[in-house]
């Protein structure tokens, strides 16, 4: 069995939101990705005041560390995505850019945290993630 997303029709249809309800994956290789941001190597950050920016950025940075255990971005099923002075706007941009990563048919689960500041003053998001090789 691939991984199967589970959203059950008695709660609302969150995969245009960029997400599933749940994933129940097969057995296999564990990863657990750190927090990323939109840094480069050289910790300077791409995309200031600009959270779509910042989102494809952090979401790039996932993707190399998941390359680099040995997956891709489908085998990530759980990201945790801190975003600093969450307002409703910030929804529709952060959705977006999970749809165009990850696409909406099978999404990984996640959950929302608002935050009030992260390690890097000028980061606005940061994703960290669970994966199943």
């Amino acid at each position: 069995m691939k991984n199967k997303h589970v959203n059950p029709s008695a709660l609302f249809n969150s995969r245009p939101h960029g997400f599933s309800q749940a994933v129940v994956s097969k057995p296999g290789r564990i990863v657990f990705i750190s927090g990323q941001v939109a840094v480069n190597k050289n910790l300077k950050v791409a995309g200031k005041n600009n959270l779509k920016k910042q989102v494809s950025k952090t979401i790039k940075n996932l993707n190399l560390v998941i390359e680099a255990a040995g997956g891709n971005l489908n085998d990530i099923v759980m990201l945790r995505i801190y975003k600093v002075d969450f307002k409703m706007e910030d929804a529709r941009v952060i959705s977006n850019m999970l749809k165009k990563h990850f696409g909406d048919k099978s999404p990984p689960a996640s959950t929302w945290i608002n935050v009030k500041g992260l390690a890097i003053s000028d980061v606005m998001i940061e994703i960290e993630a669970q994966a199943i090789i």
